[in-house]
């Protein structure tokens, strides 16, 4: 076997579930609406401007959290053992794991900007950049679930999905950090949540380019490459023992 054929398993895996893989491909879409219709264009915070870009990393810690389920589950089964069998790097494995996520991440965001889009929301600048930042950010999200899914059991990833979920909210998911200050601010500015959110909003309400942002992205990424390597390194960790 090979990283595609274990790729295309692990797709066929998630297309068993139908009803899951809705709701985690509708349930942001959903929540953009029940934010947007809480607050409507005439609130500060939560209308479709500000909070699409939240509700879109809300989306990918959903994904992040099925793909660390489905790589704890199948270690907790004899198909991981034979797996290891198989002339396949852990760089393999984290690319064979991830890429089906990084699928459902990239419809999931197509349609939580596109209902943005119907809600009101006003893009000023490049949505390339907006772009940019939302791969980025997909990767690290789903680096981080690999990660969890090779070290982790079942039960367990469900912890790390609540901390993540909690991170990625307090990092300004659909509130203003200005607003709070003190410690939550200065925990959020160092994670990349924040800095994710602060190139996205700078584009779409600023009409920032990217240097503008650049030092914002340089952060995630330094962020997703170093998830990346965890998960690769915990993926290495279980091919050795």
């Amino acid at each position: 076997m090979n990283s595609t054929a274990l790729a295309i398993r692990n797709e066929k895996e998630a297309l068993r579930n139908p009803l899951s893989l809705a709701l985690t491909i509708l349930l942001p879409a959903g929540l953009l609406l029940v934010l947007g219709s809480i607050g409507g264009e005439d609130s500060e915070t939560l209308n479709a401007t500000f909070i699409t870009p939240g509700v879109a990393l809300f989306g990918f810690v959903m994904v992040m959290f099925t793909s660390s389920m489905l790589l704890a589950r199948d270690r907790e089964t004899a198909l991981f053992a034979r797996l290891l069998t198989a002339p396949l790097r852990a760089s393999d494995f984290v690319l064979a794991y991830s890429l089906p996520a990084l699928m459902v991440a990239s419809l999931q965001a197509a349609l939580v900007f596109g209902l943005g889009t119907l809600l009101g929301m006003n893009l000023e600048g490049s949505a390339l950049l907006v772009v940019l930042v939302l791969v980025v950010m997909a990767v690290f999200y789903v680096a981080l679930g690999v990660a969890a899914g090779a070290v982790l059991t079942v039960n367990a990833t469900t912890g790390v999905y609540t901390a993540v979920l909690l991170l990625t909210i307090y990092g300004g998911a659909w509130f203003n950090l200005d607003d709070i200050g003190g410690p939550v601010k200065a925990v959020a500015g160092f994670l990349p949540f924040s800095h994710a959110l602060d190139a996205m909003r700078a584009v779409i309400c600023d009409g920032a380019r990217f240097g503008d942002i650049a030092g914002d992205l340089a952060w995630v990424l330094a962020f997703t490459v170093g998830a990346v390597a965890v998960a690769v390194g915990a993926i290495s960790r279980r091919m050795s023992e």
